[in-house]
């Protein structure tokens, strides 16, 4: 009999003389011809004692993607995103130019793509989202799936303030002049836009886009020890932009699978023709230049390899638990190697649209303004809030460009937000569905929920010093703890579950097993630079700043800063001691060992040339007949397993199948 994948639990009941009914049997043979899935197959096996119930609703309300685009375009929304506009260009500008194109690239072809694989692997052979995903797979490493689920928890509170900022811009964006165009003296404070080929700004002076981002949008105090007022308008922008993702995911998977279909799609139509103007602006070769052009000593310093890598990390979703949650919809048998590449391919290929776009902008500044490109760099999200709208200004038609910019920008970001906060829906979904079920009924409700908390959370990033809030928490919480849970997830996945098991799941759902390629980097390439990338940006840690070091942070600011990552860091000790205590056993080894154990049935079709379900549905001896027979308590497994029962034996000799 081959085991079929999932938890299996034997069957209860009694050692009957008797074999089911015609009927019976006949039913569950045309269950199992029809079934794609064999996990409903195990299902219908175990609802037939009545064992499994629960489990058998859970699975039949479990949602799928309406079709193979759809999860696509869902995981290309999540991956491109925002830090495709600003983190790309400015990691590729700061790390040596063309020169960091080769530590990108060996970093995702070593790390992003095969890990990408793993990841949809196991989301879309459990069905779980992270968190019991990973309790499947290494129970011990729970608490590598319960910290992704954290980190896109926390990340959910905050990354929605950029949308406000950009629903902001978008509404300014229709005044009949951009309110950034020149020096207003209501608000300009160290504003200078008097540029010219021969001028030179003022020492302390800002540009009119910097000027309008501080004094205008944030309203800037002077540090985060200032927290200030609430910022109504952004307030307003909060909650529409939360509105946004609640209705983008109020049905779970049926309302976001078609919000992709925009939200994925448009982006490109903007971009494009974006790319087409940049390159068409004075200066942009210049800007080109600079972006492209190699600066092969820096390949010696190991931030650089630390920021290709992050990059990767921060981009494809890797250790996000997004990526595992919505391949968690897939059916069963899709084939998750082509979409792996598809998904990876284009968003490196947005990267470097999107260093055409904001480096040939950067040239047409530099040239207007008499500067050199360095002067005009700015880091994260100013380089799309600050650098960006200098150029728009002075487009022809300025205004429908700013509409377009800010519109393309929302949404980039809605496509991300809501991948992160379904990550949190699907980990509660799977972790307490009786309660959900009793409690809010509806998953509607669920989702408001989540939503309005994270709104919440989120307002101390738009108090007049919440910029300070939001870089710190920014910094803490995506660049401190991610190579550490990367690491341990990658552990738990490839070196306990077994990197050859992991494989032959591929084989089962696929059809074949993945190349030398994929194996090699799970065993050996990822897991060594992951823990040598985890290990430098240790030992080359230091205190986050604001503005390029203009802002210090003081001491209790970074000790709030190290909570925000023990939130995410904690649970991987916290559930290893619990999955230890839990587990069966007499000694600490034995339970240690019981810990690490996967409850997923290894299945013994998986090394055929056929998957188990392709062979058991298709071949002419899977429709023979099926005697059942069903267990007692009062039968000995252990024997039954051992030796064959007299009804097993005069079944083999008529030549029947039992299940």
């Amino acid at each position: 009999m081959c085991q079929l994948p999932g938890d299996q639990t034997p069957h209860d009941g009694h050692l009957d003389e008797e074999t089911v009914g015609q009927d019976e049997q006949h039913q569950l043979l045309q269950q199992q011809e029809e079934v794609e899935d064999p996990r409903e197959l195990q299902i219908a096996e175990e609802g037939r004692s009545g064992k499994n119930e629960g489990a058998m609703k859970e699975e039949e309300s479990r949602q799928t993607w309406e079709n193979k685009a759809q999860f696509i375009l869902a995981c290309i929304g999540n991956a491109v995103g925002l830090g495709n506009m600003w983190r790309f260009p400015y990691l590729c500008y700061k790390s040596g130019g063309g020169a960091f194109l080769l530590p990108y690239f060996l970093m995702l072809f070593l790390c992003g793509i095969p890990l990408l694989l793993m990841e949809v692997t196991v989301g879309q052979y459990t069905r779980r989202g992270p968190i019991a995903a990973m309790g499947k797979i290494c129970p011990l490493f729970k608490g590598a799936g319960v910290g992704t689920v954290v980190i896109s928890f926390l990340l959910s509170t905050y990354y929605n303030v950029i949308m406000a900022w950009v629903i902001y811009y978008l509404a300014h964006s229709f005044y009949s002049e951009l309110p950034w165009t020149s020096c207003n003296a209501t608000w300009a404070v160290n504003c200078f836009d008097d540029f010219g080929p021969n001028v030179t700004a003022p020492a302390g002076m800002k540009s009119v886009t910097e000027e309008f981002f501080d004094q205008v949008v944030l309203e800037k105090t002077g540090g985060i020890h200032e927290p200030g007022e609430l910022r109504l308008e952004l307030l307003l922008a909060l909650f529409v932009a939360w509105v946004a993702i609640y209705f983008a995911l109020w049905k779970s998977i049926r309302s976001s699978g078609r919000v992709v279909y925009v939200t994925a799609t448009l982006p490109y139509l903007l971009i494009g023709a974006f790319v087409w103007r940049a390159l068409t602006l004075p200066g942009a070769s210049r800007g080109l230049q600079y972006f492209f052009s190699p600066r092969w000593e820096l390949l010696a310093n190991a931030e650089v390899w630390i920021n290709a890598a992050a990059q990767n990390f921060n981009s494809i979703g890797i250790a996000f638990g997004s990526m595992i949650a919505f391949s968690s919809y897939n059916k069963f048998n899709n084939n998750i190697v082509v979409d792996t590449w598809a998904i990876t391919l284009t968003n490196s290929l947005t990267s470097l649209l999107a260093g055409t776009i904001v480096f040939s902008t950067m040239g047409n500044i530099a040239l207007e303004q008499g500067k050199d490109i360095d002067d005009v760099v700015a880091e994260g999200p100013g380089l799309v809030f600050v650098v960006y709208p200098q150029a728009l200004a002075k487009m022809p038609y300025a205004n429908v460009w700013a509409v377009l910019f800010f519109s393309l920008l929302l949404v980039l970001g809605v496509d991300s937000q809501f991948a992160t906060v379904e990550v949190i829906v699907t980990s509660l979904t799977d972790a307490f569905p009786n309660w959900i079920k009793k409690y809010l009924r509806r998953h509607e409700f669920l989702v408001l929920v989540v939503c309005t908390v994270s709104f919440l959370l989120g307002i101390p990033n738009i108090m007049q010093g919440g910029i300070y809030f939001f870089n710190l928490i920014d910094y803490y919480t995506a660049a401190i703890s991610l190579m550490y849970l990367a690491f341990f997830e990658v552990v738990a996945i490839v070196w306990i579950y077994g990197a050859n098991r992991l494989a032959r799941n591929v084989q089962e759902m696929t059809g074949r097993m993945p190349s030398l390629y994929f194996r090699f980097c799970w065993y050996l390439a990822a897991p060594i630079l992951i823990l040598t990338i985890w290990i430098f940006s240790m030992v080359d840690y230091q205190r986050p700043s604001y503005n390029n070091g203009e802002y210090a942070y003081p001491d209790w600011a970074i000790g709030i800063g190290w909570l925000f990552a023990s939130c995410s860091i904690a649970p991987i000790p916290i559930f290893a001691v619990i999955a230890v205590i839990n587990a069966k056993g007499t000694t600490l080894w034995e339970k240690v060992k019981n810990s690490i154990r996967s409850p997923i049935e290894d299945c013994p079709c998986c090394g055929d040339a056929l998957n188990c379900l392709e062979e058991k549905h298709h071949h002419s001896s899977f429709k023979e007949k099926v005697k059942l027979v069903v267990y007692t308590p009062d039968t000995n497994n252990d024997t039954i397993s051992e030796g064959k029962t007299d009804q097993m034996k005069e079944a083999e000799i008529n030549g029947e199948n039992v299940v």
